[in-house]
C-alpha cells in the first residue's frame, strides 16, 4: 500500500522523526499534535484552552491537507499533563467536535516539554476521492 507524507505549509519543525500526517489508503494517521507554531515556539503556555484549539486547529491543517474534513475523524488519543484540566480542554474540543463526536480517549501523561498541556492524535477515513 503507497504511503504519503502530509505536511501542511507552516508546520512545526518535528521534535524526532516523524511526519505530521500519512495517508495510507483512505486512512490518515495524524501524528501526536502538541501546541506549537510554525517555528517551534510553545503556543498559549499556561492555558490550556488555548493549546487545545492551537493542537485542533493544526489538526484541521494535516486533515485539508489529505482532503478531509475535521468530520471525517473516527478516532482521537487525547494525552494531558494535568486531568484538572480535563473540564477546560472538553469545553474547546467540543466546539470542534459537536455533532457526531468520533470515538476517543483521554489519559494523563507526561509530555514532551513541560510548558505541553495537551497532545492528540486523530485516526480519520478520507472520503473515496480524495
Amino acid at each position: 500500500m503507497q504511503r504519503t507524507v502530509i505536511l501542511p505549509a507552516g508546520s512545526p519543525p518535528p521534535l524526532a522523526p516523524y511526519s505530521p500526517g500519512i495517508k495510507a489508503g483512505n486512512t490518515l494517521y495524524v501524528s501526536g499534535t502538541l501546541p506549537m507554531d510554525g517555528t517551534g515556539v510553545t503556543v498559549g503556555v499556561g492555558d490550556v484552552r488555548n493549546q487545545t484549539r492551537h493542537v485542533l486547529e493544526s489538526i484541521r491543517s494535516v486533515v485539508e491537507a489529505a482532503g478531509g474534513r475535521m468530520g471525517d475523524i473516527a478516532y482521537n488519543m487525547i494525552f494531558l499533563k494535568d486531568l484538572a484540566d480535563y473540564a477546560a480542554m472538553n469545553e474547546v474540543y467540543a466546539e470542534y467536535f459537536a455533532e457526531r463526536p468520533p470515538a476517543r480517549f483521554c489519559i494523563r501523561a507526561d509530555l514532551v516539554r513541560p510548558e505541553f498541556l495537551v497532545e492528540i492524535t486523530s485516526i480519520l477515513h478520507l472520503p473515496e476521492n480524495s
